[in-house]
């Protein structure tokens, strides 16, 4: 298949890949693959949904280097001394940030509490309120997308500056790329359309009433966006002989720290970023609806695909290794 006949693929489709809207592939530092459907251009930007967990580990790092935060073992609890705690709540002291990078932080309840989180002013605040719990820290995996919101308090903490500007002085703009602006709206009706809505969106990221970011989804990028940070973390770290993030943070954030059940693919997952394959140098931020980072450094190639809402579309990693790579390089 080359690269004509993937598009017609994709746009003849019926099934997972009838969503998508962009890929963009870079190599060894060159574009080699640039395509869009359903109406969308190179710079129109999508809600890449949980890639934004992947972007949000990056300020961490950057966090790390600037030693805002002195460590990934560093307490929680330590970024919220105005925080009161929950009567009788005695995990919460416990937990580190490390626990949130790797998702191994313990929380209260069974499901995530959106309706009580995404309704309230604070969400940051609201989000701390379910963290700890009776069972201790198991080290057990959970998948807490809301918890990622505690993260992102805790770099604006450490650092003095919102997560958004963090981002655009220290990851956006030294990579070439549009800055991003605050969404705006935080009601029902739209955080529904925010998701819903198939059009191209502006380069914005979602925020609650106080103007936090949504450090879990809701970041808005191109797929050109997602493959030029592939590439950064495929130089480890470097773009364009400028550090962006240490090497050493991003050695961490793409190693193997946890080995995940069938429901994620048995993958290995780092700090918010997954590693597919035990014997395979292959890296990848991922969201629903099919939006993902793809790094492969045994090819010395980045990805980046974007798509509309679809449920139960995950992981795209085999579609790009069966059918994008092998696409660029006929």
């Amino acid at each position: 298949m080359d690269k004509e006949q993937l598009h017609t693929f994709i746009s003849e489709s019926t099934g997972n890949e009838s969503n998508i809207c962009q890929i963009y592939a870079i190599k060894d530092g060159s574009a080699v693959y640039d395509d869009c459907w359903h109406g969308f251009k190179t710079s129109d930007a999508m809600n890449v949904n949980s890639v934004t967990k992947g972007v949000v580990s990056l300020l961490a790092g950057i966090a790390l280097d600037q030693g805002r935060i002195r460590s990934v073992d560093q307490k929680v609890m330590d970024f919220f001394p105005d925080y009161t705690v929950k009567r009788g709540e005695k995990t919460i002291y416990d937990v580190t940030v490390r626990h949130l990078l790797t998702m191994t932080a313990p929380y209260k309840g069974k499901a995530e509490p959106w309706k009580k989180v995404c309704t309230s002013a604070d969400w940051t605040l609201t989000t701390l309120d379910y963290l700890g719990g009776r069972k201790g820290i198991t080290g057990e995996f959970r998948y807490a997308t809301l918890g990622i919101q505690i993260l992102a308090g805790i770099i604006e903490r450490s650092t003095g500056v919102k997560c958004i500007d963090l981002a655009n002085d220290h990851l956006f703009e030294p990579l070439e790329l549009p800055k991003r602006i605050l969404h705006g709206d935080s009601s029902k009706e739209d955080q529904f359309d925010f998701f819903m809505n198939k059009n191209p969106r502006k380069n914005e990221w979602y925020a609650d009433p106080k103007g936090n970011v949504t450090a879990g989804w809701g970041l808005c990028m191109s797929a050109r966006d997602m493959a030029v940070i592939g590439d950064m973390v495929l130089g480890g770290g470097r773009y364009h002989g400028k550090t962006i993030v240490s090497e050493g943070y991003i050695k961490e954030m793409t190693a193997p720290h946890l080995k995940l059940g069938e429901r994620f693919g048995c993958m290995n997952y780092g700090y918010l970023w997954y590693k597919p394959y035990d014997d395979r140098e292959v890296y990848a931020a991922i969201g629903d609806c099919g939006n993902i980072i793809y790094v492969n450094k045994e090819s010395n190639i980045s990805v980046g695909i974007t798509g509309t809402f679809k449920p139960r579309i995950f992981d795209r990693v085999d579609f790009i290794e069966q059918k994008v790579l092998p696409a660029i390089a006929g």
